[in-house]
């Protein structure tokens, strides 16, 4: 039976302080709740270390006043949180979510005058999908929905009411017995799945779509570098559904999805070839190398 998450032993560390688990809570006329006026950020830590924590914590600041919230804390504020949650949590391998939202002052569409809220939790979380999964490719389904036009949403956030038509998709797909969605964007374009980005490689060639209305992933940026490092060349462009056809390989890249193998999309079939094992073990050398912030004791 899955553990409840507001059911756990430790503290979360929430408006300045940590409290026990169990009592991290809002009310239910949170604003957040009824108008989605929240960001959040996905964090992960290897060995210790976490990894890429200020661009995270950066991109937090970034969403948050992308959606006209004024963070309580700065960044490196926001760093140390982290590392001390960590800490607590007496975890070396962890994820970490940081979360900004409205509190419950008003109740409407208008809420300039609601406390800005933050909190850091920590859990064990080792993979988003199985090793076995990542083994042999993931097999994705086609989803319903589109990322929207940049000009109808705040797109760049990491806002999490953007991630109602991803939780729709992603819920559609594992009906289907699918493990994700390939999402589309309001062009038709080929955009991303449902939580990660994607990466197409084309006669030796690794393809990505633009990220001009959705995230550029931490973790995209990453893997785009450490590919350029080995040498392999990076187009960055629109890519249409049709091309598929002549992709041989498909790899996704997330802080929860790490670097995936896509096996199948639809009835379209892709190896785990050469390009997708090496950036895998690329970037499985990278997050363990202990270059990013270090675990600090806790008070």
């Amino acid at each position: 039976m899955v553990q409840a998450f507001d059911d756990r032993d430790g503290v979360i560390w929430m408006n300045g302080e940590f409290v026990p688990w169990r009592d991290a809570k809002l009310h239910v006329l949170s604003h957040a709740l009824h108008y989605a006026s929240s960001v959040f950020e996905g964090v992960r830590a290897y060995e210790g270390h976490i990894f890429k924590l200020t661009e995270h914590s950066e991109r937090l600041a970034l969403s948050a006043e992308t959606l006209g919230m004024e963070l309580e804390y700065s960044v490196a504020e926001l760093d140390a949180v982290c590392l001390d949650a960590l800490a607590k949590s007496g975890l070396k391998n962890a994820y970490i979510r940081p979360v900004a939202w409205r509190g419950s002052e008003m109740m409407g569409v208008s809420a300039q005058e609601t406390r800005i809220n933050t909190a850091v939790a920590v859990w064990e979380w080792p993979s988003y999908f199985s090793p076995e999964a990542r083994l042999k490719g993931i097999r994705l389904g086609h989803a319903k929905y589109r990322r929207p036009d940049p000009k109808t949403a705040p797109v760049h956030a990491k806002a999490a009411g953007l991630y109602m038509i991803c939780t729709l998709s992603k819920h559609h797909a594992e009906k289907e017995g699918y493990a994700d969605a390939l999402m589309l964007d309001w062009r038709g374009q080929i955009a991303e799945t449902t939580g990660a980005n994607i990466f197409l490689v084309q006669d030796g060639v690794i393809h990505t779509p633009k990220p001009d209305c959705f995230l550029d992933g931490i973790t995209r940026r990453s893997v785009i570098e450490l590919a350029r490092a080995r040498g392999y060349e990076i187009v960055e462009r629109a890519i249409m559904p049709e091309e598929l056809a002549k992709t041989s390989e498909i790899f996704i890249t997330g802080t929860a999805a790490e670097v995936t193998p896509i096996a199948e999309i639809g009835d379209a079939k892709f190896a785990v070839g050469d390009i997708t094992r090496t950036l895998m073990e690329d970037y499985d050398a990278l997050v363990r190398g202990g270059v990013d912030q270090q675990i600090q004791a806790a008070d």
